[in-house]
């Protein structure tokens, strides 16, 4: 009895044996399984990294291709607006020079129609001035037997002239002038300021003395006679301190006999010529006025 348990548990040991045997095998391969797992896992896990980081990387490239896009969208847009806005300028530009040089070219026309009709005034003038010189000459008797007033005023002239040779001085000259017109004898005044121009033509005082003669036709109201002599100082004497009031008193002048685009056209010139002048002031005035009139 005893012999067969023993010969039992060496059977059953040998069993165990063989069974601890197969499960060791199996223990192994399924350490090897595992292994075998875990490295696939592994290298799935680092494709997977590289495929998201190269997903990542062309991701990043397209949207920098999209802001690139989007930034030369708005670049040709910018483009497009700046050529809009050259075209308008060129177009502005264009529009304002054709002006430009209409408007010189109407105020050329303009001086060249005011230089003809101070031309013809000039003409006209010295024609009033030959049919007044002119006398009917007197019979023989009357030559024989001179006028007293004739004798008297010889006389006053020859005084004058003696009194105007004595004096040398070009300054008491042009006062001696000057107080025959502010004494309101105007043609006396011409007469002395032409003989004082004559005397001394390279004077400083040549161009006043010119002025003078102007403002003695104005104070008379011979406006033509006026415009001509107020020409004759700005072509005779154009760097003259009194340029700018002859050119004023032109343009009043033209004014008072009715012709005010002649006027204008003085008044116009006057403020480009001599902007910081206290005539042009004046001559702003004048013409904001006549436009003032000119709507109503």
């Amino acid at each position: 009895m005893k012999r067969f348990i023993v010969i039992f548990f060496l059977f059953l040991a040998g069993c165990l044996t063989d069974e601890l045997e197969v499960m060791k095998a199996d223990v192994n391969q399924l350490k090897k399984d595992s292994y075998d797992v875990k490295k696939e896992a592994s290298e799935t896990k680092s494709a997977f990294k590289t495929e998201i980081a190269d997903i990542k990387e062309k991701s990043a490239k397209e949207d920098s291709l999209n802001a690139m896009r989007e930034s030369m969208v708005s670049l040709r847009s910018e483009v497009s607006g700046i050529s809009k806005d050259l075209q308008s300028l060129t177009g502005r530009f264009d529009e304002n020079k054709y002006f430009i040089d209409k408007a010189l070219k109407d105020k050329s026309s303009e001086m060249d129609l005011l230089r003809s009709q101070i031309t013809a005034l000039e003409t006209q003038l010295k024609e009033i001035q030959a049919k007044l010189s002119p006398k009917t000459e007197p019979d023989a008797a009357a030559k024989d037997k001179p006028d007293v007033k004739d004798v008297k005023k010889e006389k006053k002239t020859e005084t004058e002239e003696t009194k105007t040779s004595e004096i040398k001085d070009p300054a008491k000259v042009y006062e001696a002038a000057y107080a025959s017109f502010k004494t309101k004898k105007y043609k006396e005044a011409r007469e002395k300021f032409d003989a004082f121009q004559k005397e001394f033509p390279k004077d400083k005082l040549a161009g006043n003395a010119q002025f003078w003669i102007a403002e003695s036709y104005y104070a008379e109201e011979d406006y033509a006679g006026a415009i001509v002599e107020y020409d004759a100082l700005l072509k005779n004497y154009p760097k003259s301190e009194k340029a700018p009031g002859a050119l004023l008193k032109q343009g009043y002048s033209f004014i008072e006999m009715g012709d005010k685009k002649a006027a204008r056209g003085i008044l116009e010139q006057l403020k480009d010529k001599y902007p910081k002048s206290r005539e042009a002031v004046l001559a702003k005035k004048k013409l904001e006025d006549m436009t003032k009139k000119g709507k109503k």
